[in-house]
């Protein structure tokens, strides 16, 4: 395993531990913070494993951070018009 995939793996694990601790905001402001690893690290791992690494790491980051995802889409959506 190289260093790419270990520091996603443990971005993962930071992210279980901080949706399991409770907070005043709901998380928001650690979700941005993840987010702002989670990019870079995302881009990271999908130019030293390829594309099919890359997608996985994507749908991973997606689960954890699924609200943000939600809403996003949701905003897309009403941008759209439909």
């Amino acid at each position: 395993m190289t260093i790419a995939v270990i520091l996603v793996l443990s971005w993962v694990l930071l992210a279980y531990v901080i949706a399991s601790t409770p907070t005043a905001d709901n998380h928001w402001r650690l979700s941005y913070v993840l987010m702002a690893i989670g990019a870079p690290l995302l881009v990271w791992i999908t130019w030293q494993h390829g594309f099919l690494f890359g997608f996985a790491g994507l749908v991973i980051g997606g689960l954890v951070l699924r609200w943000p995802v939600i809403y996003l889409w949701r905003r897309v959506k009403s941008l759209v018009g439909q």
